[in-house]
């Protein structure tokens, strides 16, 4: 069955970075596009990012662009979030998430928690 599994998560002061990782299997990674997700507490989850099959397309939330790297290892089944300059903003749980048919999937999510 489907997995997607979150990791890179962590405590970090503002203006640090991480590299946030989920790795996928049970399902041909390369055929499919992958987005990342996030949710603060008391907020809707919201798009993050999104990733083509092939690596060769991307999106970004416009208020993430130029801070937040989307990328994928077809190789390695694991899709990537290099998040830099990180705010208290954007202290969440971050999902990723892919589509098969009309079923979303999604990981357990990894807590971001940006702090000083």
């Amino acid at each position: 069955q489907v997995q997607l599994v979150e990791s890179g998560g962590g405590l970090v002061q503002p203006g640090g970075s991480l590299r946030l990782s989920c790795a996928a299997s049970g399902f041909t990674f390369s055929a499919y596009p992958m987005t990342w997700y996030r949710q603060s507490p008391g907020k809707e989850r919201e798009f993050v990012a999104y990733i083509a099959n092939t690596g060769s397309s991307t999106n970004y939330a416009d208020s993430l662009k130029g801070r937040f790297t989307i990328s994928r290892d077809n190789a390695k089944n694991t899709v990537y979030l290099q998040m830099n300059s990180l705010k208290p903003e954007d202290t969440a749980v971050y999902y990723c998430s892919t589509r098969g048919g009309w079923t979303d999937y999604w990981g357990q999510g990894t807590q971001v928690t940006v702090s000083s």
